[in-house]
């Protein structure tokens, strides 16, 4: 069973493997799917489930929300995320504005059938508005007994200080951030874990498999296979794009006899690896199927010992980016719309 873990300086536990519902539910599978596999993470202990209101643009918390209907809300952690572009795209259908935080809000409340979210987190830095705006309107939204704790996702080192300083003017908490990591893609480490770790703030990871390429079963110089990943534009194929050279592969495939050594399969070891950093609250996984999910979640758990991480560290050798300078170009400078 799942393991748990606290989110932040705060008394919140969550699953330390989350569900996140990214690019499968209402997209890349059916809803009935979608709701076997939701159901699947909760028969495996996961708790916590992760969303936004732009996946599928608002499907997606809509067959979350049917998922969990019949569950026990208290027994639930359920986020979402407000920012990106929703509904047809108007001025104001974006951002972290007072009026699209509001807005955003209370749709994903009615899509997710509940009355509060238990985080609710800005899914990208706003620059077109002063953060004192946007933190006002979390703050009275917490006031107001509809979020419970507010997070954030992508934020750089420096935001996230701006963040938690006015967050505690305020006396909200702000208790996590939502970045990419992985084996592969370790850019968080330089400046935001540091950061996050001296002011409390936990990370929730996405892409802990580096969107796949760490199962092993993208192979150097094959096609890629059919029906994956990276052959569904809706399903993150711009995403995966970058870790699909043949050096990154070639890389990954040396990965395979230590998963072995340590009995665990390719999945397993990269959810692993990433859970071993004590500031992670929580690695994201997703599942089209729900016999995916008994398989990652026995990485929950798991302990690698430092001649195992070295050797994580030697097989993938230059193909690793560890660019701190990188967190600093996920947010967009204006917004999409």
């Amino acid at each position: 069973m799942v393991e748990y873990r606290y989110l932040g300086n705060s008394g919140l536990k969550v699953s330390e493997i989350t569900y996140g519902n990214w690019v499968t539910h209402a997209s890349q599978v059916d809803d009935s799917a979608a709701i076997a596999t939701v159901h699947a993470a909760l028969d495996a202990g996961i708790t916590t489930f992760d969303t936004a209101d732009t996946y599928a643009n608002t499907a997606a918390e809509v067959v979350l929300g049917k998922a969990l209907a019949d569950q026990r809300r208290e027994s639930l952690e359920i986020f979402t995320k407000v920012y990106f572009p929703t509904g047809p795209m108007g001025p104001n259908d974006t951002g972290l504005s007072r009026k699209h935080i509001f807005e955003s809000l209370h749709g994903s409340l009615k899509r997710l059938g509940t009355d509060y979210v238990d985080l609710y987190q800005a899914h990208r830095f706003d620059y077109e508005t002063p953060l004192e705006e946007t933190f006002q309107a979390f703050a009275d939204l917490v006031r107001q007994g509809k979020v419970l704790y507010i997070g954030v996702s992508e934020w750089t080192a420096e935001q996230l200080r701006e963040g938690h300083a006015l967050a505690k003017q305020l006396g909200i908490q702000l208790i996590s951030n939502q970045p990419q990591y992985s084996m592969l893609h370790r850019v968080i480490e330089g400046k935001v874990v540091p950061a996050s770790e001296e002011l409390g703030i936990s990370q929730i990871v996405w892409s802990p498999m580096a969107q796949g390429v760490l199962s092993g079963k993208y192979l150097p110089g094959q096609p890629v296979p059919e029906g994956s990943r990276a052959t569904d534009e809706k399903s993150g194929a711009n995403f995966i794009k970058r870790f699909l050279a043949d050096d990154v592969l070639t890389a990954v495939q040396n990965l395979k006899p230590i998963a072995a050594d340590n009995g665990l399969t390719m999945p397993q070891l990269a959810i692993a690896w990433v859970l071993q950093n004590p500031n992670i609250a929580a690695a994201l996984v997703g599942a089209s199927r729900p016999e995916q999910l008994a398989d990652t979640v026995k990485a929950s758990g798991v302990k690698l010992d430092s001649d195992t991480m070295a050797a994580i560290d030697a097989a993938l050798g230059s193909v690793v980016n560890s660019d701190a300078e990188d967190t600093y170009s996920v947010s967009p400078k204006s917004r999409l719309v």
